[in-house]
């Protein structure tokens, strides 16, 4: 598939149609391929932070999740007249998914797990689930107790074809570092937030505020506390190597790879 990088991400060149038809086709290849719903805070850390930069290596792909990334990849000629959002991707995805696809839930709490899985079975009653680990996941990557074992096994041995991933940032791009080697095959999906929104536990922001760019501000006023110095940091600094990398520098690979 297409790329073009983003302060030295390169990032697919994709809508929701087409990277639902090549996740379908990464399911019947074998290997695993993982794919990471790249905003602009996973563009700026890859960019600003090497250790960051050194542990989503693992990734194949990283689909545009934010407005932002789009208008900069239109810069460059990219003609997108939307963004592929995780939880959008995600629940259209499941929505329409053939039933000789199988599913395997990787996050979220209990009640998250509890709402999720029905949720998208009665909108698509042969969607197939075949398992599901829905705890902690430690900042390393691992997860917590026996768990670490149980689930790793448990997904080698059901080889499903999609592996959807919800701990968060950095801790699902951790586990995709630790475990994708031991994954024959499969597409593995880092879709954070959704998660929650999907099984509706948080909300999202409305459809006119992700256009405009500024899902990051909506989702800042509902947990200031947990994402307000995350946000600013990360939004600065987006702006900063926009600017000092120069418009031609980052529209062909910036200072990275």
């Amino acid at each position: 598939m297409t790329t073009l990088p983003v302060l030295g991400t390169s990032l697919l060149v994709t809508d929701y149609q087409g990277l639902a038809a090549a996740c379908l086709g990464w399911a019947r290849v074998r290997r695993c391929v993982a794919l990471d719903f790249a905003n602009t805070q996973i563009v700026t850390m890859r960019r600003h932070d090497p250790a960051f930069r050194a542990l989503t290596s693992a990734y194949d792909y990283f689909p545009p999740d934010g407005m932002p990334l789009v208008w900069c990849l239109n810069r460059a000629g990219a003609g997108l007249s939307d963004r592929v959002y995780g939880p959008t991707f995600m629940r259209q995805f499941l929505s329409t998914a053939p039933p000789e696809y199988s599913h395997y839930l990787l996050g979220g709490s209990e009640e998250c797990g509890a709402r999720l899985r029905p949720k998208f079975q009665e909108i698509n009653p042969n969607l197939k689930f075949v398992g599901a680990f829905h705890g902690k996941c430690l900042v390393d990557g691992t997860l917590e107790g026996a768990a670490e074992l149980q689930v790793t096994s448990e997904i080698q041995r059901l080889a499903p074809d999609f592996v959807w991933v919800g701990f968060g940032t950095p801790k699902q791009q951790a586990w995709v570092k630790k475990h994708k080697h031991l994954l024959q095959r499969g597409v593995i999906l880092t879709v954070g937030f959704a998660f929650d929104v999907n099984a509706g536990m948080k909300p999202d922001a409305p459809l006119w505020i992700q256009r405009l760019g500024l899902t990051w501000l909506f989702r800042l006023a509902s947990e200031p506390r947990r994402l307000g110095a995350r946000y600013l940091h990360n939004n600065f600094l987006f702006l900063w190597y926009l600017v000092t990398d120069g418009i031609k520098g980052w529209a062909r690979g910036g200072s990275g790879s």
